[in-house]
């Protein structure tokens, strides 16, 4: 096989997704029990991935002055029989 001959350069960014994918892949292969890792090792798999990705935050939306926001559904329904 011919060598490439355009070295492929991965910029920070993509080394940071694959490695938050290794480290994903290892706890969720711990999660279904299939690799056992001690909780020095989960603790610190957590660590990484704050690192790396950042965490999910609550976003609360709000109507008008704070309150529910209000909306409806119309559901019209073609070609259906009437039933007696």
């Amino acid at each position: 096989m011919a060598a490439r001959t355009r070295k492929v350069e991965l910029s920070e960014a993509w080394k940071e997704k694959i490695r938050a994918g290794v480290i994903m892949d290892r706890l969720l292969s711990h999660v279904n029990g299939e690799v056992e890792l001690s909780a020095s090792q989960v603790a610190a798999a957590k660590i990484l991935l704050g690192k790396i990705v950042p965490d999910v935050q609550r976003t609360v939306v709000t109507g008008e002055n704070g309150g529910p926001i209000e909306h409806g559904v119309t559901l019209n329904v073609i070609g259906v029989p009437a039933t007696k």
